[in-house]
């Protein structure tokens, strides 16, 4: 795992060692005498974002992190594939990744409060619902920005800061 501290945000990174993969990323911005409170997203797929670079969904994810006062930033994704064209994931032979599941329940498990956020794509190989019954023992934590029309969690990029978690109903 590679870990880089820079200006006060420390970020980390978690792949396999082709790269391939990205497992977790973090952004902890915890000051001294201050209490860990975790934040975990769970989204589609990484793309570039690593311990040090971020994308436009990273910091994102970090405005309404910050916003809602957590400090720490947990990002899972349903696939660990790393790609910034979601289509390709049907083509890919594991997008999942062998070690993703185990990920998902860690970052879950730690967390104050889990953001359901893979957009449209989360019901490709039936994802999105093999993730919420590994996690069902969470289920008390999730929550979801806005949902789009098909019912799945919308993804946070096009989502206005200011919005507030609301709790995840699976028939809701």
């Amino acid at each position: 795992m590679l870990t880089i501290v820079t200006n006060s945000i420390k970020g980390t990174a978690t792949f396999d060692e082709s790269y391939r993969y990205r497992y977790r990323l973090t952004r902890s911005w915890l000051t001294e005498g201050q209490n860990l409170r975790q934040v975990t997203f769970i989204m589609l797929n990484p793309s570039e974002a690593d311990a040090e670079k971020d994308d436009p969904t990273i910091r994102a994810c970090s405005q309404f992190a910050q916003r809602w006062e957590y400090t720490q930033l947990n990002i899972v994704n349903l696939f660990a594939y790393r790609t910034s064209q979601p289509s390709i994931l049907k083509h890919i032979n594991d997008p999942i990744g062998p070690e993703n599941n185990r990920y998902l329940h860690e970052a879950s498990a730690t967390a104050d409060a889990v953001i359901l956020a893979w957009g449209n794509w989360g019901s490709l190989l039936n994802r999105h619902q093999d993730v919420l019954d590994l996690l069902a023992i969470h289920h008390h934590k999730f929550y979801c920005l806005a949902r789009n029309q098909s019912g799945q969690p919308r993804h946070p990029l096009y989502i206005k800061r200011t919005t507030r978690p609301t709790p995840w109903q699976q028939n809701s």
